[in-house]
């Protein structure tokens, strides 16, 4: 996955508000999918409930209620949590027990830009540093995120208020190359807004401004600094202080305000009290003297030629309030107030209900008009005076004729269906709320862990069509399903990686993890998938309701839209057509570093994109069939899968449309992982399209009567 790619799963929205610098970001407010904790005391689904909300309705509520009842009997309903999310209570240190602590630690997370692909770590540049530094074990999503958490100088004590505390100081002399270098980096990524990402007790620390029409919006990072340029053109979070306004200056945030909002336990049955918010203001002070601090007056400027000495001194603030949040909803402040969300929804349902239609629609047609066929031929074949065959009936002798690179066309079947039962499981999982972003790394690692284990589907599928192909070369048929799609995706990913590492990126996969994952490749998967094809061989071909003629029969000549290619283009328009929308959303969260909560709404688009693929297909096989072209395997898979060239299309267009991102290893960076993604989906929909288009052509030839 990309690199700079949120591990939370990624974002809602739509074009709203927008951040000073940041691209498009407006998660929906009835989205909230909050809770990291299942509460089965509690109601359902809504604010305040344990249970996160699903935006695809109701059936997929009862469902989780369903699932997690039948395993919970009535003594033990009260509460469960998922592992590593269960909750955390503070209290004075007077008071501190077992079961409640004193002391809250600030962890630091990689740095990511919206101009940039690159995420750095957070001792790349030369910030404040834990003298004791701690680094949490980050699971294979965390790691393949670019995700880094370290510990920070930055420590609290519950409900203890400190006002401009220094956190360290850091000089620079122009004559030293080192401190050069280092302060030429902070410039960089000022330039190029860069963004902290902070984390307390696991939720990510808020900067929240007004944006447009005295609305707030709540980004879950905030600026190292801004910058104004040589002609005074004020850039990112520039905007934000009047003050901000000497040329070709950097402004750094060197003090931050932090707001620690709480739960108390008091009326509840658990001790201390429950942390549900953190927020905090980037400030830019001089301060001009370390032993008498005074966060305020004039910004900390650092000019855009450095030839003086330079000293700056961080500083923080820190308070505490009690809030009324519950801690199972306190994820649901990040997406609060966000403009124009009605909109989105309405675009979004009214898409929803177009597919629906077109759905509909087509699957009228191909059943009236077949029905009306199947009648026709079964009556002249029961008539005495028996016309000649025409239709799609005249090719019954050749349809099933074996393909050209039924070779390459099983291993891409093969792949297609791995992948399918591994996008579903883990969009199921995430509708029940078990890849919450609270867990993070886990949507990822849930992927990837499905991807080895679902080894056995993909050779067994590979080498049943291999064998109703007539294939004979069945070694390098598992072969090629084992390592040929795997190995073009891996040499993709480890070339991203060796851009990564060159430039430093915190987003360069180690080592170490990537033996891990060439070990669960050929440990775990390639094994797999050598049983799945030893049982797919072990089966009897496919049997198909008519015989196949020696003779191949000759094609007519076809006129422009039952050609190949015209239909291709075609076929993928309409699977295209339900999926832009969210294809939006999930590029922003991929891209702009926002979360993704919608795994309902999400789960609910592929429901339709498999039953859009699969009647788009099924409606152009018909059409060539009719026109007398027998040709239609390779087609059926290549009719839906063209639906990837559009995910393509889109993806370049957002490039240029919505991105700010430059340099040429980003938009290397971009492109490459853009066409892992692109494969994916490939093999994906091709799948689904050339299996429906093969249970409809065995399905109309096994109830018409042939000789």
């Amino acid at each position: 996955m990309a690199p700079g790619a949120s591990s939370s799963g990624a974002v809602a929205g739509g074009r709203g508000a927008q951040a000073p610098g940041s691209a498009i970001v407006t998660p929906p407010r009835q989205a909230l999918s909050s809770a990291p904790v299942l509460e089965l005391g509690a109601a359902w689904s809504g604010p305040g409930s344990g249970f996160p909300p699903f935006p695809a309705g109701g059936t997929m509520r009862l469902l989780a209620a369903g699932i997690l009842l039948l395993g919970c009997s009535a003594p033990l309903c009260a509460a469960f949590y998922l592992p590593g999310l269960a909750p955390v209570s503070f209290c004075e240190p007077l008071k501190e027990s077992e079961s409640c602590q004193s002391k809250i630690e600030l962890f630091v997370n990689r740095l990511d830009s919206v101009e940039s692909v690159l995420p750095y770590e957070y001792d790349a540049f030369d910030f404040c540093q834990d003298e004791k530094e701690k680094r949490p074990s980050e699971n294979l999503g965390q790691i393949l995120f670019g995700e880094r958490i370290a510990s920070s100088p930055y420590k609290f004590t519950f409900n203890h208020k400190e006002t401009c505390q220094i956190a360290c100081t850091k000089s620079y002399d122009p004559e030293k190359s080192d401190d050069r270098n280092k302060l030429a980096f902070l410039k960089k990524g000022m330039q190029l807004n860069y963004q902290h990402h902070w984390i307390i007790d696991n939720m990510p620390v808020t900067w929240c401004y007004q944006v447009e029409d005295e609305h707030k919006y709540c980004n879950p990072g905030f600026p190292i600094g801004c910058f104004i340029t040589t002609d005074g053109r004020v850039k990112d979070a520039c905007i934000i202080d009047s003050q901000f306004n000497k040329r070709d200056t950097f402004y750094l945030f060197n003090h931050v305000d932090i707001t620690i909002m709480y739960h108390s336990g008091k009326d509840e049955s658990w001790p201390g009290a429950r942390l549900v918010m953190a927020r905090l203001d980037p400030k830019s002070y001089k301060h001009t003297d370390k032993n008498n601090l005074n966060c305020g007056g004039r910004p900390m400027e650092i000019p855009g030629k450095f030839t003086d000495k330079l000293d700056l001194i961080y500083t923080y603030s820190v308070k505490f309030e009690e809030n009324d949040i519950k801690w199972a909803s306190r994820w649901d402040y990040i997406l609060e107030s966000m403009p124009h969300t009605n909109i989105q929804w309405f675009s979004i349902m009214n898409s929803l209900v177009i597919v629906l239609f077109l759905s509909g629609m087509v699957a009228m047609i191909i059943l009236r008009t077949l029905h009306k066929d199947i009648a026709r031929y079964n009556q002249i074949d029961s008539s005495e005076d028996a016309q000649e065959e025409f239709g799609w009936k005249l090719v019954h002798g050749d349809v099933f004729r074996p393909p050209r690179k039924g070779m390459l066309l099983s291993v891409f079947l093969g792949q297609g269906t791995q992948i399918f039962i591994m996008t579903f499981i883990t969009l199921f999982l995430a509708c029940l709320g078990f890849l919450s972003p609270a867990n993070r790394g886990a949507l990822m690692t849930c992927a990837v862990v499905l991807w080895v284990l679902l080894g056995t589907p993909a050779g067994y599928v590979s080498a049943r069509m291999y064998k109703t192909f007539r294939g004979e070369k069945w070694k390098t048929n598992v072969l090629l399903t084992a390592l040929l799609c795997p190995g073009i995706i891996f040499a993709d990913f480890f070339i991203m990686n060796l851009i990564l590492w060159v430039k430093g990126s915190s987003a360069a996969i180690p080592f170490g993890t990537l033996v891990a994952i060439l070990a669960m490749w050929f440990g775990i998967s390639v094994p797999l998938t050598f049983i799945g094809a030893y049982f797919g061989f072990k089966e009897k071909p496919i049997e198909h309701p008519v015989r196949t003629n020696q003779i191949p029969r000759q094609i007519p000549e076809q006129s422009f839209f039952t050609k190949p290619l015209p239909g291709i283009i075609m076929g993928g328009i309409l699977p295209f057509g339900c999926i832009f929308i969210q294809l939006f959303f999930i590029l922003n969260s991929i891209w702009s570093h926002q979360m993704y909560y919608m795994f309902g709404f999400l789960f609910l688009v592929f429901i339709i994109l498999l039953i859009t693929c699969s009647e788009a297909t099924v409606l152009l096989c018909y059409f060539h069939l009719c026109a007398e072209d027998y040709h239609w395997w390779w087609r059926s898979f290549l009719t839906s899968s063209f639906t990837a060239v559009y995910l393509f299309i889109y993806a370049v267009h957002y490039f240029f449309s919505k991105l700010q991102i430059t340099g040429t290893a980003s938009t290397i960076l971009y492109f490459g992982y853009t066409m892992i993604m692109v494969l994916i989906f490939f093999l994906f929909t091709g799948t689904i399209g050339f299996f429906a288009c093969f249970w409809f052509v065995s399905k109309i030839y096994s109830v018409v009567k042939v000789d």
